[in-house]
Formats: structure tokens, sequence, C-alpha cells
């Protein structure tokens, strides 16, 4: 039987930020720009706690500056704005995220769009949303940028291809359709709601999965010898264990697909890495630079 070639998204974010650091270093040597991103953390959400220090590690690998500002779970929204304003009139920050969730009490599309549009490295802002909607220059949410990079490094041209993104949320399903009608692909955004959602899987020469529902979809909705990305991280319990799992049930797809990213390991690490490769971006176009080849869509 023969089995999909694995896509190894810890290998190939090693390799952007790779990129970006000596992206970084040539910025710091021939300009003497250093690129900062600003991160913004409200409350003690653990998991956010985790993702923070992570951006902040490797921020500071690739030789950037790193700014973090933990605020107390009851900030008031008039305080995180005034953060932002500083943060968007600062010429050291070039990239500014706000993680969340945020507390219920604060607005988050208010906060999201009081980012500076340029320095919106999240793609969150309405301006960068509709930027990219049109086909222009815009700055990129991470995940479907590194879902992107990978479909390009594994395929090359993607110009025809069919392509299926199932899951339609702001922050990975309508941008990853974005990009892929780019790229030339005829692209079908699918949901909860899609009629007989497998059959319009199996069309898939790409298909993308961004529902956030464990090993929702089985292999026998793979085409055989498509290509399978896997943005769903879903903990589940197993034999008295958690255990990550995607939206796609690895084993039975694996069987069928040409390659697939694994959960963890392939979408996850491309995120962050992204994330940096967005910031020397935006440090770039700040500066009226040549963008970083191959960091961007």
């Amino acid at each position: 039987m023969t089995t999909a070639k694995i896509i190894d998204g810890k290998a190939f974010a090693a390799k952007v930020r790779a990129r970006v650091a000596g992206h970084v270093a040539r910025l710091k040597e021939e300009h003497g720009i250093t690129p900062g991103l600003a991160v913004v953390l409200v409350g003690e959400d653990p998991a956010s706690q985790v993702y923070v220090r992570n951006k902040g590690k490797q921020t500071a690998e690739a030789g950037m500056a790193s700014f973090e500002h933990k605020l107390d779970a009851e900030t008031p929204e008039a305080d995180l704005m005034a953060l932002i304003a500083r943060l968007n009139a600062d010429p050291a920050v070039h990239g500014i995220l706000v993680q969340l969730p945020l507390p219920g009490h604060l607005d988050a599309d208010l906060v999201i769009n009081a980012i500076d549009p340029a320095k919106d490295v999240d793609g969150f802002h309405i301006s960068n949303v509709g930027l990219l909607g049109t086909g222009q220059k815009a700055m990129v949410p991470c995940t479907p940028l590194g879902c992107l990079m990978m479909l390009r490094d594994h395929h090359g041209a993607l110009s025809g291809m069919e392509a299926v993104v199932v899951g339609r949320s702001n922050i990975v399903g309508k941008p990853m359709a974005q990009l892929l009608l780019g790229d030339s692909c005829t692209v079908t955004i699918a949901h909860s709601r899609t009629r007989d959602l497998a059959e319009v899987c199996r069309r898939a020469d790409i298909l993308v999965a961004a529902v956030g529902r464990p090993e929702m979809i089985p292999g026998d909705w793979v085409k055989p010898g498509a290509t399978v990305i896997d943005v769903g991280i879903n903990r589940v319990e197993r034999d008295g264990k958690t255990k990550l799992v995607g939206d796609v049930d690895f084993d039975s797809a694996v069987a069928v697909a040409g390659a697939i990213t694994p959960v963890p390991g392939g979408v996850g690490p491309m995120t962050i890495a992204c994330l940096l490769a967005n910031t020397v971006t935006a440090c770039c176009r700040a500066h009226g630079l040549a963008e970083p080849e191959g960091l961007t869509a």
C-alpha cells in the first residue's frame, strides 16, 4: 500500500526562520535597521502565554527586537487602545500583534482595527482583508501564508489545480481561499452546511481542512494523490492520555493522499515562522526596501 509523502512543517519552518534571520542580518549590516515585533498579551490564558513565550524566543533567535507587553485581564479598553497608539507611533516597532482571544469586556474587532495596517503582521485589519480580497499587496494572515508556502514548495506552480477549503473563518478559511485564487486555483469554500461535503472534498487536488473538529474528514473523502493540508489542532482523550489530532483522520488519509501535513508538526510550526517573515516584510515596506524573496504571498 502506498502512503503519502509527509510534509514536514517543522523542517520547513526552520528553513523559513533561517531565511528570515539572513534577511535581518543584511538589514542590520547594510542599512542599520533592526526589525521589531511587539506582542501584546491581555490576561493569563495558559495557551496564549506559551504561544507568546515561543514568539518572543523565536523573534530574538532571528536577530529581531522583541517587545512584550503583558497586561492584566481587567485592563480597560482605553488603556489597551492607548498602548496600541504608542506602538503605532514607535519607529522601532514594525509589527504589532495582539494575542487572541481577548477577555470578554474587550472588543476584538475594535482593537485589531486600531493597529496601523502596515504593522498588522497578523493580517486581520479590515484594510488588509480588503487588499487581499482584491488581489493587492497586503499583510497576509500567518497560518494561510504558511500553508501556501508549503504548497508552492511541494507543487511548484498551483495554476489550474482544484482546491477545496473546508472552513470559512476569517483567520484561515477565507484568506486561504483568496491566496489559492491568487495562485490561479479553482477554489471551493466548503463548511458544515455544504451539501454532500464528502463529494465536494473528493474533487480536490488540494484539500485544506480548517474546521476545528477532530478527525472530521476520513480518508475516503480524499481524492487519490491529493495534497492534504490539515490546519486543525484538537485535543482529544485517548486511553487516558491527551493527544493532539487534526481535522483529518490521518491514519486513513495517509493511505490515499499524495502528500499530507501531520498534526502536530505540520502547519503549526509555520505560523510563528510566517509571523517573523511578515515582520521583516513590514520593516522593508516601512523603509522602502526590496521585500524578502520567498517570504511573501
